[in-house]
């Protein structure tokens, strides 16, 4: 199925948020959580990403994670990812029991789309230090798409991985998690590019991209999207295409913020205070811009 048709079908097929000027959202992806292993591209950026859960978390946002939040290409077991991140899922636990996390799913965590997979290993952990089995994302539904709709002026915003129709990563996905797994984890840990990844291998990268933006053009459609690991910024007027980035670049993360109806790419950073401290810090990158903006025909 091309990419057109493949983001139609999961366009159609989303659930639908219904938000207004007052809703705060954050946006981010491609964690690629893991084992803290050597292969592990979350662990370094650990501290950051919980910096900014807390930051998120204090202000009110709603947390939605746009695929490839956990590295299950690589690893055949999810308690290692929660044994090793313990502190990250307790977190981000805390937005779900207060209805503000969605979860949904791309390439590297498609076995999310099997609701039996995310019950029997999301809803509960282990905690070793009660020896007992404890809540974590107690009735979790993860998307593959959802539609975030203005309560008043009815615009949409589509949010989705973006590897659908992508050949290698979607309708092949076994082949390429093979490889991954058996193969391009034990080079990487080299320090080797894995050239399956569209953020590592530059055509693919723009192939992606501009299947991604002329969807969104054709379909006058807001679209936040993950997956390349590039991070992008609409031009207001232009192609309504949006990419949170990733967070799993060495030093930092980025991420989409949507706050009284506007948008903003951001970025956290490891920084250094006037004592030589280490801290985190949060940048704008660009915008904020009200969303109207981004649309094509008003």
């Amino acid at each position: 199925m091309s990419v057109s048709k493949s983001l139609t079908k999961v366009f159609n097929a989303s659930k639908i948020i219904n938000y207004n000027d007052k809703s705060k959202f954050i946006f981010l992806s491609d964690c690629h959580r893991g084992d803290n292993s050597s292969a592990d591209n979350f662990a370094p950026n650990r501290h950051i990403y919980m910096s900014a859960l807390d930051y998120y978390y204090d202000k009110g946002f709603t947390y939605i994670e746009i695929g490839d939040g956990d590295e299950l290409w690589e690893n055949d077991k999810f308690s290692d990812l929660i044994k090793a991140h313990t502190d990250i899922y307790l977190k981000m636990s805390k937005f779900h029991k207060e209805g503000r996390f969605y979860m949904i799913w791309g390439n590297h965590d498609i076995y999310k789309c099997n609701h039996k997979y995310v019950q029997k290993n999301l809803y509960e952990y282990y905690n070793p230090k009660t020896g007992q089995l404890e809540p974590l994302f107690d009735n979790l539904q993860a998307y593959e798409g959802l539609i975030l709709k203005h309560e008043s002026t009815g615009h949409k915003i589509f949010v989705v991985h973006g590897h659908q129709g992508d050949l290698l990563n979607d309708t092949l996905w076994p082949v390429a998690r093979f490889l991954v797994r058996y193969v391009w984890r034990h080079i990487e840990i080299l320090k080797y590019n894995n050239p399956l990844s569209p953020s590592r291998n530059i055509i693919r990268l723009y192939k992606i991209e501009n299947e991604l933006m002329n969807w969104a053009e054709d379909n006058n459609q807001i679209i936040i999207c993950g997956h390349t690991h590039r991070s992008a910024y609409a031009i207001p007027g232009k192609t309504p295409y949006f990419n949170d980035g990733c967070c799993c670049r060495k030093g930092y993360i980025t991420g989409i913020e949507i706050e009284n109806n506007e948008i903003s790419l951001i970025r956290w950073s490891r920084g250094y205070s006037a004592k030589s401290m280490r801290k985190v810090e949060h940048e704008v990158i660009s915008g904020p811009i009200n969303i109207e903006s981004f649309l094509i025909n008003k």
